[in-house]
């Protein structure tokens, strides 16, 4: 009941705000990339404009309201914490706020039906943003129908002064094309408006580990180069574009654009290069899972080169809220692995050991080069006798899975965890 209340308090005073600011708003959703986006967006956007975005994953009917009151750390059971977010609510409505951002750049998460129309009601978008449209949480949608459903709001609530920004790869965002707003599309295919060529993983020429990626953006015969320092895996190049073209949307040029790109870090769990212990490189993709994101990460994976004799190692939680799709999703990934030729397989979690692993063998990946583990914990102390110089090690799952726990296991510097980890801070400390 508390929560209800407090919902709907904060869906009431993020309305006004938004009435009486009249921010431009971005809303950005998708099942994989939203997060990316959003930062790359940001980025761009705020070389030149006044801008606010969600901070870590405050995407949802409490975390986007904080974000449009100016909240950056939800009070949680803190009853004080939650006066002053609403004193300062109201102090945004009753007067005014001569640095009350520009511009909003939202990203809306859809767990279950209803989540989209839910915040769009809250934030009307002037730009829509769909970056992928898969089966992530198809445990709560059933089908990915109902799920490009949900997301499709995001682009078909938009007015005709609007633009909806669709990733031109994936047949089911296209087929969300149905908008009264102007529509530009990004992707790698020819056809795309804004189109990414020329793809490279730039290695440092000391270590041989990889240091950033670069590619080239055309967009009608103009053609800019893009460096993106710390950045490994292609599957982020869609949000640098999603960038680009909003910047362009608001009047920013492809050069500029390009610049502020570079200032832009790999998020805490989002395909991080970290260190790893015994002259070893990890790949920390622990924030969440989904089988479209755990592909593209093996992708990645495959793309880089361990140094001396060292091998890649694949580390894979369950993927979760997949529902009756648990089984296929999880066979499909071990199959995956096989074909990538790793050459360790390390998984955690119930659904990956009945399913990624016995997958994995049933494809020829030999038995002794497959372990399984029920939780992180064990997983980390066996990849740490297992790791060797030179070895790449790829770590991803699902939140439930804690995956975070076994980057701390095996990284050089395990004092840096709350600075670079995700899920450090002390409420998921005591999980």
């Amino acid at each position: 009941m508390l929560k209800t209340v407090l919902q709907l308090l904060l869906r009431h005073c993020a309305k006004k705000i938004i009435k009486k600011y009249k921010p431009d708003i971005i809303g950005i959703t998708g099942s994989i990339g939203k997060t990316s986006s959003k930062e790359a967006i940001a980025a761009v956007l705020g070389s030149k404009f006044n801008v606010r975005s969600n901070k870590k994953n405050y995407n949802n009917e409490i975390g986007m309201p904080l974000t449009i009151i100016g909240v950056e750390k939800t009070p949680g059971k803190d009853i004080f914490g939650w006066f002053k977010v609403f004193a300062k609510a109201f102090a945004l409505r009753f007067n005014r706020d001569k640095n009350y951002p520009d511009i909003l750049v939202l990203e809306m998460g859809a767990d279950k039906p209803g989540d989209i129309e839910y915040l769009i009601d809250i934030a009307p978008c002037k730009v829509g943003v769909l970056t992928f449209i898969g089966n992530a949480h198809i445990e709560f949608f059933k089908t990915v129908k109902k799920i490009a459903q949900e997301k499709r709001l995001i682009v078909s609530h938009l007015k005709e002064d609007g633009f909806a920004v669709l990733n031109f790869d994936n047949e089911m965002v296209m087929q969300s094309a149905k908008t009264n707003a102007e529509i530009f599309t990004y992707g790698f295919k020819d056809g795309a408006d804004f189109q990414a060529t020329d793809i490279n993983v730039i290695d440092d020429e000391q270590t041989g580990w990889p240091t950033g990626l670069n590619f080239k953006v055309s967009f009608r015969g103009n053609i800019v180069p893009v460096f993106l320092p710390g950045f490994i895996a292609e599957q982020f190049i869609p949000a640098a574009l999603a960038g680009l073209v909003v910047g362009h949307i608001f009047g920013i040029n492809l050069v500029d654009g390009a610049l502020a790109l570079r200032k832009i870090k790999p998020l805490s769990g989002h395909m991080r290069i970290i260190p790893g212990i015994k002259q070893t490189l990890l790949i920390d993709d622990t924030y969440n899972s989904s089988p479209d994101a755990v592909r593209s990460a093996l992708n990645a994976l495959t793309k880089i080169h361990p140094q001396d004799k060292g091998k890649r190692i694949a580390v894979l939680g369950d993927m979760l809220e997949l529902g009756t799709d648990t089984e296929n999703a999880h066979r499909e990934i071990g199959f995956k692995v096989a074909e990538k030729e790793i050459d360790y397989l390390i998984t955690v979690g119930q659904a990956s050991k009945k399913f990624t692993a016995v997958a994995a063998r049933e494809a020829g990946m030999d038995e002794n080069k497959v372990a399984v583990f029920d939780d992180s914990a064990s997983a980390g102390k066996f990849l740490q006798d297992k790791m060797e110089k030179g070895d790449v090690v790829l770590i991803k799952g699902s939140q439930g899975a804690r995956m975070e726990k076994i980057v701390k296991e095996v990284m050089a510097e395990p004092e840096k965890a709350g600075e670079l980890l995700v899920r450090q801070e002390e409420y998921w400390m005591k999980k």
